[in-house]
């Protein structure tokens, strides 16, 4: 049976950071499932870039099919999660199911992938990642260390089931280790 794999977006996620762990699942024979606050639809991606601005650029991406919303999700039906980055964070953790599922992960210690402003979105299960030691992009440290976890000055770390990285560039690097961590369950 294959792996089922949960990936919790919405408008605004970073183009980069949803389709390549997204199409990388489907290679390795993982089933991906796209959530989005709303019932299935059509987000925007962005995608960000740095061109010789302090901070980064946004553009309008691709779009991006969801399969399901966040109310049809029982995660006891996925065996990991991924939650990429870009501005949907910001949004996606107000929905009242998200802290329900995304607990679920936490507290089974299945693999759970992060990235770049992805971790703003774990702060609304702080209690989870408290101690918890992650890496995020530089700009969302403070949230980190407000949510109680360790913030990591690496581009990529792990901690047990918690897969982090900075940026998009980072994805071959944390999708080494997730496709290894999903592997390897039972």
């Amino acid at each position: 049976m294959s792996k089922k794999v949960l990936i919790l977006t919405g408008d605004a996620v970073e183009a980069l950071e949803a389709y390549y762990p997204y199409y990388r699942c489907l290679e390795e024979g993982f089933e991906a499932t796209i959530a989005s606050p709303t019932d299935a639809k059509v987000l925007r991606t962005v995608v960000h870039d740095f061109e010789d601005w302090q901070t980064f650029t946004e553009k309008q991406g691709y779009q991006l099919e969801a399969h399901a919303s966040f109310e049809q999700i029982d995660p006891e039906q996925y065996d990991a999660l991924i939650i990429p980055g870009g501005r949907a964070p910001e949004h996606i953790r107000l929905h009242k199911d998200f802290p329900r599922i995304v607990r679920h992960f936490f507290q089974q210690d299945k693999p759970v992938m992060i990235l770049c402003h992805a971790s703003v979105a774990l702060t609304v299960i702080a209690e989870e990642i408290k101690g918890r030691e992650m890496t995020a992009y530089f700009a969302c440290r403070p949230e980190v260390e407000a949510a109680g976890a360790k913030y990591m000055e690496t581009r990529f770390h792990v901690d047990r089931n918690l897969i982090s990285g900075h940026a998009w560039n980072d994805l071959p690097q944390l999708m080494r280790e997730f496709v290894k961590q999903v592997n390897a369950l039972a």
